[in-house]
């Protein structure tokens, strides 16, 4: 076929010629019509496809055993990656004289798209026809992820559909031709082995991949073991790298940096015509809301996962900016960053059972059970202590009574240089404490807690370690119980179960903060940051301004929710209202 007649859609790409979800695919079909000398080998591609049903069955759940019939879009990649041929240069092994080999153009897939449309069970599938099917002597594989366990996960797959298939792991006389074991796949035919390897790139140099296998690239810490593989790749005529993941974090710089390269890929403005990009995803411009949009990013929509369960995912979310934001990464493939207005003024506005009852909190709360959490703050800045209350009966709330502190000879520096706050008014109605010189008195907080811990029903008492140093050996000096306080550091381990149940509690209206003013204000522009696997915690660096108090609330939640995981607490699990 020449290029004149192959930048013709065939057939099976003419229906979704005018699709913007197809877009990758009349995009890939343009440039490699446009590679000279190259030509699509139609038949071969007929061939996989039609013979793709008869030998590889699905492997989870209702779909256990199905015929793996590909769905339109795991069809036109499938042909795509193995009907577009061109010629290289290569010379004879045998003769030493130069000639010509046919190869494949497409040597590397990159896959984009939302959880729940088959990407590993496709990945897996690929995997297995260009691993197993090719029958190329002494081939080498290898499967990866981030780490082991995550590489396991596509490398589990493929031993799946190996067993599963038809012809596949046995002969028609019953004789094993693939030996799976616990981290490789050996060939028995060819010689052929694949592993699955770490996700580290230390002691992998060396190697001569036929087939290199990656999942979740959004979660990956380095590239630098997927670019060791793709160098080792160098004696192979036609090797694969077959890359798949969902979006992630953009803050998460070789996923980001990866899917920015495949955007550029597949537009044209990088000059890379070896790389198949196929991409799922809503617009910039797309209304997520729009159910007609879930379809442009999940072209598997109804197969899995269902419209129910995208409307219940979105049921779920709908009104919490984290959720949302979250939705929207996990199933419409838009890439999320640290994400603003956590905490609605409106839905924290009902979190307040008298608009300033704050004022009487404390002489409510004597007597009462609670977990305290201390932010202490650098010299100049916001120090906030903050005591979370159990509910006493299912009529009951969650109660916050916190605290704060500021040098004092900076309150007329913050007042003129932040008019928006009123620093001044909140010091007179007692909203806002002070202690003397430029800097906060650790004295005047410890002191605090000690007398709390005489007030309340004290459970735990938390710190972030940093700069509490001395604070914490001051309150042991001060016959406060050391054996209650805890570390708190704030990344994700330590605060994201904490960061959930805390925002549950504000979205379902089972928390009193009694309308305290500073807290109010914290939490008005208190944003999120997330990890990896979209774990969130408040955000200090990424927020408008201070959220000291927010973030001891967490802290004070997390032990709380600590002690419940822990059974510390006898009946604390038992009583739906007390279960965080």
């Amino acid at each position: 076929m020449t290029n004149t007649i192959a930048a013709a859609l065939p057939s099976w790409l003419e229906p979704v010629a005018d699709d913007p979800a197809y877009e990758w695919a009349v995009l890939a079909w343009r440039r490699a019509s446009a590679i000279e000398g190259a030509w699509f080998d139609a038949g071969k591609a007929d061939k996989i496809v039609a013979a793709w049903p008869r030998i590889f069955r699905l492997t989870n759940d209702r779909f256990r055993g199905v015929p793996f019939k590909l769905l339109l879009w795991q069809e036109i990649t499938v042909r795509l990656l193995v009907g577009w041929k061109m010629s290289i240069e290569i010379i004879d092994p045998a003769t030493h004289l130069q000639t010509t080999a046919d190869v494949r153009v497409y040597r590397r897939l990159d896959l984009w798209i939302p959880r729940k449309n088959g990407k590993s069970e496709f990945l897996a599938a690929l995997g297995v026809l260009f691993f197993c099917l090719e029958k190329l002597p002494g081939a080498e594989g290898y499967v990866f992820g981030r780490n082991e366990d995550q590489g396991r996960v596509p490398f589990e797959k493929m031993a799946a559909i190996i067993s599963e298939g038809v012809g596949l792991r046995e002969d028609r006389h019953g004789n094993v031709r693939i030996i799976l074991m616990k981290k490789s796949i050996f060939l028995r035919e060819t010689g052929s082995t694949l592993h699955l390897l770490t996700g580290k790139p230390d002691g992998k140099h060396g190697r001569s991949p036929t087939v290199i296998l990656g999942d979740e690239i959004h979660e990956w810490i380095t590239r630098e073991l997927a670019d060791t593989l793709r160098q080792g790749t160098g004696a192979r005529l036609q090797p694969i790298e077959l890359y798949a993941s969902t979006a992630g974090r953009k803050s998460g710089r070789v996923g980001w940096e990866w899917y920015q390269e495949s955007l550029e890929i597949m537009s044209g403005a990088k000059d890379d015509p070896r790389t198949l990009v196929v991409h799922f995803a809503i617009g910039e411009e797309d209304d997520w809301t729009d159910e007609k949009v879930w379809r442009k990013a999940n072209p598997s929509l109804g197969l899995t996962p269902t419209l129910d369960y995208l409307r219940t995912e979105f049921k779920n979310a709908k009104g919490s900016p984290v959720k949302e934001a979250i939705f929207q990464c996990y199933h419409l493939n838009r890439w999320v960053d640290q994400v603003g207005g956590w905490l609605p003024k409106s839905q924290w506005k009902r979190c307040a059972v008298e608009p300033n009852g704050w004022r009487a909190l404390r002489q409510r709360m004597r007597g009462r059970r609670a977990w305290g959490a201390c932010d202490v703050s650098a010299t100049r800045d916001i120090t906030a202590q903050v005591w979370l209350f159990e509910p006493e009966d299912e009529d009951d709330r969650w109660t916050l009574l916190p605290l704060f502190w500021v040098p004092e000879e900076t309150l007329k520096e913050r007042a003129e240089q932040d008019r928006r706050v009123d620093w001044l008014g909140w010091v007179r109605e007692g909203a806002l404490l002070t202690t003397p010189g430029n800097s906060v008195d650790q004295d005047f907080v410890k002191e605090a807690i000690i007398e709390g811990g005489r007030e309340f029903e004290l459970l735990g008492q938390g710190f972030d370690p940093w700069n509490a140093v001395k604070l914490i050996s001051d309150l042991e000096k001060g016959g406060f119980p050391i054996d209650i306080c805890h570390e708190q550091r704030q990344g994700h381990a330590t605060l994201g179960e904490g960061t959930k149940r805390f925002e549950r509690l504000v979205f379902a209206s089972q928390l009193d903060h009694g309308g305290h003013p500073v807290l109010a204000w914290m939490a008005s522009h208190c944003r999120v940051r997330f990890d990896e696997n979209l774990n969130y915690v408040p955000a200090k660096k990424a927020s408008a301004d201070k959220i000291d108090g927010i973030v001891a609330a967490v802290m004070a939640t997390a032990l709380a929710v600590n002690a419940t995981e822990a059974g510390d607490l006898d009946g604390f699990t038992s009583n739906p209202v007390m279960v965080i």
